[in-house]
């Protein structure tokens, strides 16, 4: 079968002929109908992570935003069977720790990063094996198409996830969103679909645009402003309830917490860079007099995917918005190069294997 390989990292994938997967006992394996690019994606292919102990080996097949339909089912998996339409998240959890039995398998003691890890092969392929897959496997409402499914596997589930549990965010809160890549973008249309007031904050005036076609109220061009905490304050009456730093440099993240208002709450979603390698220096004595709340958030609890397809269902949310471009797999190289300049709107989706 055909799949995009690291082979050198920072060195454009190569597309080549690898070996069709077997299931393991537990494993199914998916043939995609869909996967995203994501910037995580292009961490792993620069090599990042190393500071977590979690940089890609050369040899990698990417890809961990997939959709698909079971094509091979192993001997001891209960639940599926073979033409069975899923999606599968990021996070391949166990199914037995102590997290994922309280439905929190996105903090999996043993957690695996699909495409992401030597053990678990990814889905910039035309098919994959999937873990412990009675468990991680979801199955897809009929209705629902495979590309606008693509994302829930990362960025659209960890904008919800970021959102709706970790920041609690309520109708009319203010929510500033540091980044318009793919998982910022979805932060603005689920925050505009759950009655927030969404302030979308980049470099490039068409991610802006975009932002303002997904419900965005406000929105702030970082390289017109002096000021980008101050600007948000002044457009929200005082700070934000609730700011994402989506992308993960120093800046975004340090505009995120100088754009809140008394009491605020910010999310880290994106994952840093090589610059920062996990470190960020922060106005703690600010947040501490501010009493302002500092959240991480990985992924989304596996529970939480009915919640999304009956809102999707009720046309409150619309992922199929997000997508910025559909592409074929030997495409991928080049699209995961031009993240090196942000250049991406929304999210390209490969459709063609």
């Amino acid at each position: 079968m055909r799949a995009a390989v690291v082979e050198e990292h920072g060195e454009p994938l190569a597309v080549k002929d690898v070996e069709y997967p077997e299931p393991q006992p537990d494993q199914v394996i998916v043939e995609t109908e869909a996967c995203g690019i994501c910037r995580s994606d292009w961490h792993a292919w620069q090599g990042d992570w190393s500071w977590i102990g979690a940089s890609v080996p050369e040899g990698q097949i990417l890809g961990h935003e997939p959709a698909g339909i079971v094509s091979a089912v192993g001997e001891d998996v209960e639940t599926l069977e073979e033409g069975d339409r899923v999606a599968v998240p990021f996070h391949l959890g166990d199914g037995t720790c102590s997290h994922c039995q309280e439905g929190r398998a996105n903090n999996c003691e043993t957690v695996v990063p699909l495409g992401l890890s030597s053990v678990a092969p990814g889905a910039f392929a035309e098919a994959f094996p999937v873990r412990e897959a009675d468990f991680n496997c979801v199955k897809l409402p009929d209705d629902v198409g495979f590309a606008e499914m693509a994302g829930l596997g990362c960025r659209f589930m960890t904008a919800y996830h970021a959102l709706a549990d970790r920041a609690n965010l309520r109708p009319g809160d203010w929510v500033a969103v540091h980044g318009c890549g793919g998982v910022g973008l979805s932060a603005i249309h689920i925050a505009n679909a759950l009655g927030a007031h969404p302030v979308a904050v980049d470099v490039l005036e068409d991610k802006l645009e975009r932002a303002v076609e997904l419900g965005a109220r406000e929105t702030v061009n970082v390289s017109e402003a002096d000021n980008v905490g101050q600007e948000v304050k002044a457009l929200t009456g005082g700070g934000a309830d609730v700011s994402i730093d989506a992308l993960g440099i120093a800046e975004t993240c340090q505009n995120s917490i100088n754009s809140l208002g008394t009491r605020g709450s910010h999310v880290q979603v994106g994952l840093t860079t090589g610059e920062e390698q996990g470190q960020i220096d922060l106005p703690v004595d600010v947040m501490t007099m501010q009493e302002i709340d500092f959240h991480g958030s990985f992924g989304m609890p596996l529970v939480r995917y009915q919640e999304l397809f009956d809102l999707i269902a009720q046309g409150t949310l619309e992922p199929d918005k997000i997508i910025g471009e559909t592409l074929s797999l030997e495409a991928a190289p080049n699209t995961l190069a031009s993240m090196d300049d942000y250049e991406t709107v929304g999210i390209p989706v490969i459709t063609e294997f």
